[in-house]
């Protein structure tokens, strides 16, 4: 047991923080839970409503009007049965609101709904002696697991690592914080994200950041807060003290939590997000159990945007009319490029330079230029679905095998890359009287 100041005697080193008392000496008397047998209700320890002389124990709280409170608290007798009276209202104008009634031998639980009325904005809640057994009003009254103030009140923060424009597969971390800036504990918060149009969950990438529970979750634990609903596709974090496989825990409000708690999952942008903007919002259910019956509650994160880049999937294909040839003879190259999307390409550049054993003649392109002097063949913008075509006419100059190859560039990404290069191989021949040098293998 211990008799500390209340937090008036701000010159005390230990006081009460946040409690006053109309006693006299202005002292709180506040028992150990177990001392003489009497454990508390609510955590470590629990106070006597009178210390040394019958006075009044309160706290006064800047309010709006029309805020609805909610209030709990648990009641035991000391010596017998003890009766208080909570009192609210506006200082020097309180209401009594109930009056409890317990023995000593186990606490009672109450809680109600206070709405603070017009033009009251400094409220306060007061706890009075009544009676007490054994006559004396000064001994008795253990008052335990105090609460008022609001409901709670989640607020989701959603961010998008990195913050772009990003490119095709590109790997897009999104970050959500929530914080409870009621008063009660949100109950069984449970936070859900379904993914943006354009991107695909990187399995593994569920993590707690922040907050209660925090570490690395993983997708194939059965037992887990979070996992990636495939069907629905979106993610899903239950979250808070206690949260387990099948239902979300408690968030403290952001007096003992002030950070919340923060989760992440990772995408890959697809191709079909190409050009286009990725927006995403997170959303999370949760219930107020302050009053008599669980109010169900929802909250919704910000919206994130990310811009993403265009990208152009070039493919390119070579032919030649003949696969052999002898000396002198002409060899016949068409190269086809296709965009195949999703957006416009622009700057496309074809380079197929000639080989040595090819002499150039002619170019026809369609569209573009070709310039043999670098094997470029300028392109310029293709709408998504264009082609393109060059002729090349070249006179083969030795025997042996000679591979002629094509590769199409452009300023947007590529998503598939592995088809941006062909080749096509002419084996030449002296005369027609010769051996094939190519079938030697050289």
């Amino acid at each position: 047991m211990a008799f500390l100041p209340d937090a008036s005697q701000t010159q005390a080193p230990e006081r009460v923080p946040g409690w006053l008392t109309t006693a006299s000496d202005h002292m709180i008397e506040l028992w150990h839970s177990g001392f003489q047998g009497v454990p508390s209700a609510d955590g470590a320890q629990f106070a006597e409503l009178n210390a040394n002389e019958v006075s009044t124990l309160y706290q006064d709280l800047p309010t709006s009007p029309g805020t609805k409170l909610y209030w709990r608290l648990y009641h035991r007798g000391r010596q017998g049965r003890d009766t208080m009276a909570l009192d609210i209202g506006a200082p020097g104008g309180t209401v009594e609101q109930r009056r409890f009634t317990d023995g000593n031998t186990a606490w009672g639980r109450y809680s109600g709904v206070y709405t603070v009325p017009a033009g009251q904005t400094l409220t306060r809640f007061a706890f009075r002696s009544i009676s007490a057994a054994g006559g004396n009003r000064g001994i008795g009254n253990f008052l335990d697991g105090i609460f008022f103030g609001t409901a709670p009140y989640v607020v989701l923060d959603k961010t998008a690592v990195p913050m772009g424009p990003l490119e095709v597969g590109d790997t897009l971390t999104y970050r959500i914080t929530a914080r409870n800036e009621g008063g009660g504990e949100a109950e069984n918060l449970v936070l859900t994200d379904t993914l943006p149009a354009g991107t695909t969950y990187l399995p593994g990438s569920l993590r707690v950041v922040t907050g209660p529970n925090t570490g690395v979750k993983t997708d194939a634990q059965v037992d887990d807060q979070g996992y990636y609903d495939a069907g629905a596709n979106r993610v899903v974090f239950r979250l808070g003290n206690g949260a387990s496989a099948t239902q979300g825990g408690s968030l403290p409000n952001t007096l003992a939590l002030p950070a919340g708690t923060t989760v992440e999952y990772r995408v890959v942008i697809d191709r079909a997000a190409g050009g286009k903007q990725i927006a995403n919002t997170a959303g999370a259910t949760y219930e107020n159990r302050l009053g008599e019956e669980p109010e169900p509650l929802t909250a919704t994160s910000n919206e994130q945007l990310t811009q993403v880049k265009p990208a152009a999937d070039l493919a390119v294909t070579k032919s030649a009319d003949a696969t052999t040839v002898t000396v002198g003879q002409t060899v016949l190259y068409r190269i086809t490029v296709q965009n195949n999307g999703p957006n416009r390409a622009t700057g496309v550049t074809v380079t197929d330079r000639l080989p040595e054993g090819l002499a150039f003649l002619s170019a026809k392109a369609s569209p573009g230029s070709y310039d043999p002097a670098t094997g470029q063949w300028a392109v310029g913008a293709m709408a998504e679905g264009a082609r393109a075509t060059l002729v090349l006419r070249a006179k083969a100059t030795r025997t042996g095998p000679v591979e002629n190859t094509a590769t199409v560039t452009a300023v947007e990404k590529d998503p598939d890359p592995a088809n941006n290069t062909d080749s096509v191989t002419v084996c030449v021949e002296p005369a027609p009287s010769c051996c094939d040098p190519c079938a030697s293998g050289k």
